[in-house]
C-alpha cells in the first residue's frame, strides 16, 4: 500500500466482518510512526522501500504459517511503502477467530514474524530533511 494506511481502511475492514457471525473476536495491531529524537534530530517521516516480490512471498508464508498454527477465521496484513509521516499508520494487522485468545496470539505472532522476516526497509527522514536507515528494535 502506498503511503499511510488511512483510518477509513481500518474502519471498513472491521465493518466488512460484521456479517461473519462465526467470529467472536478480532485483534488489531496498528504500527504508527513516532517522532523519535535521534542525535538531537526529530524524525518527521519514514520512507519505506521493499524487495517487493520477496516481501509478497514472505507475507504469504507468514500468513500460511499463522493459519496452520492458529484456528483463525480471517487474517489481513497491510504494510505501507513510500513516505509515512509521524502520527500516521504504517502497519495494520487484523486477525479474527471464534475466541479472543486465538485472535490475540495470532496477531502477536504475525507482527513478530513480519518485523523479523519481511524485507521492508525504512529510511528515517528528519525535520532538517537529512535521513538515515532505520534499525528495528
Amino acid at each position: 500500500m502506498q503511503g499511510a494506511i488511512p483510518p477509513e481502511k481500518i474502519a471498513t475492514s472491521i465493518a466488512n466482518h460484521q456479517s461473519k457471525t462465526n467470529i467472536g473476536a478480532h485483534s488489531i495491531f496498528l504500527g504508527q510512526i513516532r517522532a523519535d529524537e535521534i542525535d538531537g534530530k526529530t524524525v518527521s517521516a519514514i520512507e519505506y522501500t521493499a524487495y517487493e516480490e520477496m516481501a509478497e512471498t514472505v507475507f504469504h508464508e507468514i500468513r500460511e504459517a499463522a493459519f496452520s498454527k492458529f484456528d483463525m477465521t480471517c487474517c489481513h496484513i497491510y504494510h505501507s511503502l513510500g513516505p509515512v509521516k509521524t502520527g500516521e499508520i504504517c502497519l495494520f494487522v487484523f486477525t479474527s477467530s471464534a475466541h479472543r485468545k486465538v485472535a490475540i496470539e495470532a496477531c502477536n505472532f504475525l507482527v513478530e514474524e513480519i518485523k523479523a522476516r519481511v524485507p521492508i526497509f525504512g529510511k528515517e527522514i528528519f525535520e532538517d530533511e537529512t535521513h538515515q536507515w532505520k534499525v528495528n528494535s
